[in-house]
């Protein structure tokens, strides 16, 4: 083709996209939260990215509606969809008699927002979710095992998180006591924004609601509570008399049962925590890394989300953790350190006469998980090592006539310049106890 009929290739801006090696532990990273989800016995679940448009914003409305892509395929309406939440909700009403209850399930996938792509903000992005959906109820406990499965996530990757858990009811309760529970969904939307407005303008926009100054400063104070759950009690206690109000308090007790018979230990209680979502109703959480104070994902108590879907009363409990937003901070952050790895666990040269037994020797490392490739391409002894260098490879395994023959390996560690003569069973293990990914 001529120069000047070639398309320029590019990309949609919002949309993912990784290197090779960037991939290798952005994939490490599903797997590591999967194996969590799988050991605390979820099960998989993954629905269409295409969904009828009637059925994905049913419960949506607001901003969700404008962020969602949405298109017209012959007489179909479809959305992609923008969480794997509502998915989840018609999953369990058209199969609620299939299931058994409660339903645990997990989801690891795409999901689309078409929103002003901003830093740590994508159009598409992973998201990693696990949900309890109960039959007519669902006990607490539920709750409080959300909140350690987040944990034990992040223990998972290594990152150390705090969990700071609320209860909607508690807030709600309030919003009733002073007569405006007509309108709790705008003033929770604006109690959720005080990480980002200040408290002057929060005044401004609730009086903007009806709110007089001395309910206004009431309401902004209650959402700076936080703390252990003795602390958190003792504050509430005379705050409020609505029964809204104090079922919530005593939900967010039990859950703290719970979390300390499970053994939670990076969990605080803040009644700053509302969620942005409408359908959430009782507990509410979210995760943070503590070093860096970036929100990476939460979750809460829907009540009864399948309503728009099905007669039948269908609470659940779940969480999500943010894992695009996650990577791409800590990819910016270099801790990866991505200059020091290499795909390749160990490279393979040989001699022209040990080409095939270097070629049965790197099937024989890949049957025992290690990820071994035979340097054929480059020619000379010298040009394999200069390959192994170029690859950034740790190790290089030498195959010469003496090695073939001992059936004892040079291997040769490519960063300090060491030989060892080992069998295959110890370079197996050598290699994978010093394995980063």
């Amino acid at each position: 083709m001529e120069q000047n009929n070639l398309i320029i290739p590019r990309k949609l801006k919002g949309f993912w996209e990784l290197m090779p090696k960037e991939q290798i532990f952005f994939s490490s990273m599903l797997s590591k939260i999967e194996d969590v989800f799988k050991n605390n016995c979820f099960l998989p679940l993954d629905t269409p990215i295409l969904e009828y448009s009637d059925v994905l914003l049913a419960k949506s409305g607001g901003d969700t509606d404008k962020q969602v892509y949405r298109f017209t395929k012959g007489d179909a309406d479809v959305c992609m969809r923008y969480d794997l939440t509502v998915p989840l909700a018609r999953f369990v009403s058209m199969h609620k008699d299939e299931l058994t209850f409660p339903f645990k399930r997990y989801a690891i996938g795409k999901v689309y927002r078409g929103e002003r792509p901003q830093k740590g903000r994508f159009r598409e992005l992973y998201q990693c979710d696990a949900d309890i959906i109960g039959d007519g109820e669902i006990s607490l406990l539920a709750d409080a095992e959300c909140v350690n499965l987040f944990e034990k996530c992040f223990n998972a990757l290594d990152l150390d998180v705090e969990i700071k858990v609320s209860n909607r009811k508690i807030i709600s309760g309030f919003i009733e006591e002073i007569g405006k529970a007509e309108i709790s969904t705008d003033i929770l939307i604006v109690l959720d924004k005080l990480d980002k407005i200040s408290e002057n303008d929060a005044e401004v926009e609730l009086k903007e609601l009806g709110l007089d100054e001395e309910n206004c400063k009431k309401i902004i104070k209650l959402t700076k509570i936080s703390g252990k759950i003795d602390e958190i009690t003792q504050k509430l206690q005379d705050f409020c008399k609505n029964p809204t109000f104090n079922e919530g308090l005593q939900e967010l007790q039990e859950v703290d049962k719970y979390l300390k018979i499970l053994g939670s230990n990076k969990v605080t209680y803040s009644l700053s925590v509302i969620r942005g979502h409408n359908y959430y109703t009782g507990t509410v959480f979210e995760g943070f890394l503590k070093e860096f104070g970036l929100a990476v994902g939460g979750g809460g108590r829907f009540e009864n989300l399948c309503s728009y879907f099905s007669t039948k009363k269908m609470p659940g409990v779940g969480m999500s953790v943010g894992v695009t937003r996650l990577f791409d901070f800590l990819l910016e952050r270099n801790y990866f350190k991505l200059e020091n790895f290499s795909e390749i666990d160990v490279g393979i040269v040989t001699f022209d006469e040990t080409l095939p037994d270097g070629l049965k020797l790197a099937e024989n490392l890949r049957r025992e998980g290690v990820k071994a490739e035979c340097l054929y391409e480059s020619k000379t002894f010298k040009a394999k090592m200069r390959e192994a260098n170029r690859r950034n490879l740790k190790y290089v395994l030498i195959v010469g006539e003496d090695e073939v023959k001992s059936q004892n390996y040079t291997l040769k560690n490519m960063q300090t310049g060491q030989q060892e003569s080992l069998p295959i069973s110890k370079i197996v293990e050598k290699i994978k106890s010093t394995r980063m990914c």
